[in-house]
């Protein structure tokens, strides 16, 4: 067992200047747009992308790869670290759309608090409905951004109101709207009693700030509103005071209520009010729990897990680029790390950060850090990796896929390639690869519909091969073992033409339908059916 030594006073400030953060959200609900206007506010970009005009050849910056840019949705998360306010930011942009659920949940795994964003005009959607499910049962805190005041919106009430009773999570507001779309004129702030006033600029639809003044400067007031806007601001100010409680930072670090900001992301209003929330009572990176222990992010020793892998993030080397959470210690170039699964060292010279599809050589990195090593395909999701000691992380699962197709290869000498390019896929997470005992077919089992769309065309622009899909009649699979051999291989034996291994060469039973398959388990009782890998 190695000693349990603890960072000294310097590291311990480097550690708390760190947030490690998700953005979740439903699809079109501003996530792109808000990542985007982060890297400006905080100047590692210096001009507002555009997420999807069609005739502009610029895209969010967390949006790179081809398929992003084509369709303007996010399929992958992209992994960004920025500072801000003499802190450092590591920002994971999820998907939103549902297909990419497995993804999402991956990169839950990961953070220390998360950032929702709710579309104004559409209250609280099914998707955020999901991924707050995942985020509370992890007791993940939860800063709330209601966004796109630039158009005609729900009541800010009854938006409030729907988080409360759908999300069961307690809304507390820290700033405040004053109007909404043509008439959206500021952001009241109740925590600094101060008032953010914007003016539109039409010939670039972009707003700026005019004024910031106190709430009790009414002289000032009264010669940017005019008496009815007044008028709703202050009964606005006295319901939410009267109504809801005041901000409990423990409560908010349990999971039990969220921090509410109200702005729109498009004109760049209201976000600078998040990033210091975020700063100033989000969680700096504190423990995680290992198999064994529980590691602190102040002891000495360098821990890490993998909970995500990116194939071909340069197009030119068709690399693969393992992300790692530092939970614990400090990375330094060139370091000699523990791979805790395979039990061998390895010596990192080229870890690297990111700003989404491009990256960086990095010296040095801390707890809460998001750090890329290169993998040539021993690397998985779910490995840890230490300065020796044999601890692993809980591990990160793999659901059952709901959908199968059987891919055919229009050109048979890319055989080859096509068997490469599936793999590093599927090491990503981003599909399952069957292959059937009983012939040489291949199939692709996936979360969702789209995800089928992305598997080719990423298989035609990263390894320039040609496929197409062909039906199966597979409704359900499960991973199989027994503790007892001979009775599996009794099962294997009676169960031949519905048997299958993965890409891990773990064996699974194929079903045509669920009636079937509950069939099969009341007959084989010896058997573990698993639903998760």
């Amino acid at each position: 067992m190695i000693k349990n030594i603890t960072l000294n006073t310097k590291y311990l400030k480097k550690i708390k200047k760190r947030r490690t953060f998700a953005i979740i959200s439903h699809p079109d609900s501003g996530k792109t747009t808000v990542t985007e206007k982060f890297l400006f506010l905080s100047k590692v970009i210096h001009q507002s992308g555009t997420i999807k005009a069609k005739k502009s050849k610029k895209y969010a910056k967390s949006d790179w790869m081809e398929i992003e840019k084509k369709r303007g949705i996010s399929v992958t998360t992209s992994v960004i670290q920025f500072s801000y306010a003499k802190h450092y930011l590591n920002l994971l942009d999820t998907p939103g759309h549902e297909d990419f659920s497995e993804d999402t949940y991956r990169v839950l795994t990961a953070v220390d608090s998360c950032l929702m964003i709710i579309d104004a005009s559409k209250s609280v959607e099914t998707r955020t409905k999901k991924l707050i499910k995942v985020a509370r049962l992890k007791k993940i805190p939860i800063i709330t951004f209601i966004n796109k005041l630039d158009r005609n919106t729900y009541e800010f009430i009854k938006i409030l109101d729907d988080i409360e009773k759908k999300l069961k999570i307690f809304c507390v507001p820290m700033t405040w709207p004053i109007g909404s779309g043509k008439n959206f004129k500021g952001i009241f702030n109740f925590y600094d009693n101060k008032i953010i006033l914007y003016f539109k600029d039409y010939s670039t639809e972009n707003l700026h700030i005019i004024k910031v003044i106190s709430m009790v400067d009414s002289i000032s007031l009264k010669k940017y509103l005019n008496s009815h806007e007044i008028s709703v601001l202050l009964e606005d100010i006295d319901l939410v005071q009267s109504y809801y409680h005041k901000f409990n930072q423990k409560n908010f670090l349990k999971g039990l209520e969220t921090p509410i900001f109200f702005g729109s992301a498009l004109n760049n209003s209201g976000l600078k009010n998040v990033l210091d929330g975020l700063i100033k009572w989000g969680p700096y990176p504190k423990y995680r729990i290992s198999k064994s222990r529980k590691i602190n992010s102040t002891e000495k020793n360098f821990t890490g897990f993998v909970f995500k892998i990116q194939a071909n993030m340069n197009l030119k080397h068709h690399d693969r680029v393992a992300f790692i959470r530092i939970v614990s210690g400090k990375y330094i170039k060139g370091m000699r790390i523990f791979h805790v699964r395979t039990k061998k060292f390895k010596i990192i010279n080229n870890a690297m950060n990111f700003i989404a599809g491009e990256r960086f050589i990095i010296n040095k990195g801390y707890p809460g850090d998001i750090i890329g090593v290169y993998s040539n395909g021993n690397i998985k999701i779910g490995d840890t990796f230490t300065e020796g000691e044999s601890v692993e992380f809980t591990e990160i699962p793999k659901f059952t896929p709901d959908f199968f197709k059987c891919i055919i290869l229009q050109d048979s000498l890319k055989q080859k390639t096509l068997l490469r390019g599936l793999k590093q896929l599927a090491e990503e997470g981003v599909m399952h690869v069957f292959r059937p005992i009983v012939n040489n077919s291949l199939i692709l089992g996936v979360i969702g519909q789209l995800q089928f769309d992305v598997v080719l065309e990423r298989l035609k622009t990263e390894y320039k091969v040609l496929a197409s899909y062909e039906n199966t009649n597979i409704s359900c699979i499960r991973w199989i073992n027994s503790d007892n051999i001979k009775l599996l291989e009794k099962f294997k034996n009676e169960n031949y033409s519905s048997l299958a291994y993965d890409h891990d060469n773990v064996i699974v039973y194929f079903s045509p339908s669920t009636f079937r398959l509950k069939t099969i388990i009341k007959k084989y009782k010896y058997i573990n059916f698993l639903k998760i890998k």
